[in-house]
Order: structure tokens, then C-alpha cells, then sequence
């Protein structure tokens, strides 16, 4: 069956609601939580959602949209969010700065900014930012420069399946992902990527095949850890989609199955994103016994025991 044409820029914008009020001096959210890194230790890790200018691209299955500025950010609001939420957060010992979109986009996050934004997190083992592989260049250098602590890059790599990759409105290829995260490895800038558990176009056990596959081309590339996400709907093009018959979303057990498995590969850490998976759970009884399990498997990088329940589900396969 052939697969639908691309949404346009004006059908996904068309196909969104509204967004949610945003004060650009006031960081969306932050919260410590603990992380295993690369070398075994678990440490805490404060986390900041920046507020800040939308992102350029219009990713298919982005919902981050919602919480984002539609005009270009002001010069030292980044600097004061960042301060606002370290007062408020506890001692971490690595910081991550997501800002919806792509820190190397002089509209989301001011270069005129960067040596305010420096001398707030350079106190940090690592400090870890969010960036589109077709703006991962030469900036990074600048700002990790500046920044003068380790410096890792987290990209979106989605899918590894070339034709869903490209009907996602990601506006990237395998080899735009590829070459950026080469380029960040020459220059001892660690990478992370992101993968997307089922993104539309693939059935249940496609997506788990694709999952495995795109966690190993992100490995290949040099990353050193990847974080596995379940596709969502509710941002309104991925409604359309899932109205259409494209898209449905993915069973909690095949999130367990593809953590266990990209554990088992060696190629890297794998963690599964457990925000709201619940959500993905056949039976509710077991759900949150599950959902912390995948947490402790994120935080040892071993397979635990599987969760025995008497709902009888046949799906449980990790």
C-alpha cells in the first residue's frame, strides 16, 4: 500500500490548536532526576525546559510547539530563566538546556546570550542541549569554547527508515543525521539521540523492528546513548494520521521489549522515555509496576524480571 503524500508546513499548522501562554523571562519547567552516564555512575541531572522562539521546522509528530514563542526570543531572557530555575532546583551534577527546538538557532537561544548562559552552567560535569542535525555545525564549537566543560548535543533521529523518515517533515536524511553527528564526535562533543517508538506509517511490530534498527544506525554514528519515545498523538497533525488509519499509538510492551533489546545490543546506554506511558498500558493494574521497572532498567542498563500480573496480557515480550 502506498504511503500518503507529506503534510505540508500550512497542513500542520492548520491542523493545530491553540498554544499556551508563554512568559519568556520564566522557564517553562524544570526538575532533578537521576541519569546513568557513560562511565557507570548514577548522577542527578537537572533538566530545564527553556522557553523560548519556535522551532523553524515543522516536524510531523512535534508537539513541543505548544509551549514556545511565536517571535524571536529577547536578548537575556535565557540567562535569567536558567537562573531562576537553578535557585530553585537541588545541587545536580549535569545540567540539560532543552529548549523546544534547537539551541544553535540564533532566534530560540541569542549567540549575544552565550557567555551569560556559560558562566551559569560551566559549574556542570556536562551540560547537555537540543539541536537539529542541519544546524549542528561550527556554533557548537564556539559555544563549547565559551562554555569550557564537556559539551554533548542531543538530535532527533526519529527513524532510521528512510521513507518514514522522509515523509515526517523533519526536513533531514540519514546522512544529515550521519555527518552532523560525525562532525560533533571529531570535536569530542558527545551525541544523543532521540528515537521515536512506532512514528506513523508502521504497524506494531514494524515499529518495533525500526526502533532496533534506528537505535543501532545511532550507535553506529557515533552517539553515546539514546533515548527511546513513544509516538504520541494529540498534536493535531498526528491526529489526521491516526483518523486516516496511519497511525496508531505503540503498546507499552513494545517499549519494554525495545529497551530490553537495545540494552542487550551493547552498542550503547538505551533509555526508554517513561513520561505518561502509563498511558500505553493494556492492564492498569500492572501499569505502574511496569513503568518502574523501565525506570530502573534505564538507571542499571539490565534486564530486570518481567512484571508478573493475573491480567493474562500475551503481549509482555521483554
Amino acid at each position: 500500500m502506498p504511503l500518503p503524500p507529506t503534510l505540508t508546513d500550512r497542513e500542520i499548522l492548520a491542523a493545530r490548536g491553540p498554544k499556551e501562554p508563554v512568559d519568556p523571562w520564566q522557564p517553562i519547567a524544570a526538575f532533578v532526576e537521576p541519569e546513568r552516564q557513560a562511565d557507570g555512575r548514577v548522577l542527578d541531572v537537572a533538566t530545564i525546559f527553556l522557553a523560548n522562539r519556535e522551532c523553524p521546522f515543522r516536524c510531523m509528530y512535534c508537539d513541543l510547539w505548544r509551549h514556545t514563542l511565536d517571535e524571536p526570543t529577547p536578548a537575556g531572557a535565557i540567562p535569567r530563566q536558567i537562573e531562576i530555575a537553578l535557585e530553585r532546583l537541588p545541587p545536580a551534577s549535569v545540567v540539560k538546556l532543552y529548549n523546544s527546538g534547537n539551541f544553535f538557532d540564533a532566534a530560540a537561544i541569542p549567540p549575544l546570550d552565550w557567555p551569560a548562559i556559560a558562566d551559569r552552567v560551566r559549574r556542570f560535569e556536562r551540560v547537555v542541549v537540543e539541536n537539529h542535525p542541519l544546524l549542528t555545525d561550527e556554533r557548537a564549537l564556539r559555544f563549547r569554547e565559551q562554555l569550557g566543560t564537556p559539551l554533548e548535543v542531543a538530535m532527533g533521529l526519529e527513524t532510521a527508515h528512510p521513507d518514514v523518515l522522509s515523509r515526517m517533515n523533519k526536513r533531514m536524511t540519514l546522512d544529515d543525521f550521519a555527518r552532523a553527528a560525525r562532525f560533533l564526535v571529531e570535536h569530542d562533543i558527545a551525541v544523543r539521540a532521540f528515537v521515536l517508538l512506532r512514528p506513523p506509517f508502521l504497524s506494531e511490530d514494524e515499529g518495533i523492528e525500526w526502533a532496533l534498527k534506528s537505535i543501532q544506525f545511532a550507535f553506529d554514528c557515533g552517539a553515546t546513548c539514546v533515548s527511546v519515545i513513544a509516538t504520541r498523538a494529540g498534536n493535531g497533525a498526528m491526529d489526521r494520521l491516526q483518523s486516516e488509519g496511519w497511525f496508531a499509538s505503540p503498546k507499552l510492551s513494545s517499549l519494554e521489549q525495545v529497551l530490553a533489546a537495545g540494552i542487550e545490543s551493547g552498542g550503547g546506554r538505551v533509555f526508554a522515555d517513561t513520561w505518561d506511558v502509563a498511558r500505553f498500558a493494556d492492564c492498569p493494574q500492572c501499569a505502574a509496576a511496569r513503568v518502574e521497572r523501565l525506570r530502573q532498567m534505564n538507571l542499571s542498563q539490565t534486564i530486570l524480571p518481567q512484571v508478573i500480573c493475573d491480567c493474562g496480557r500475551e503481549d509482555r515480550l521483554a
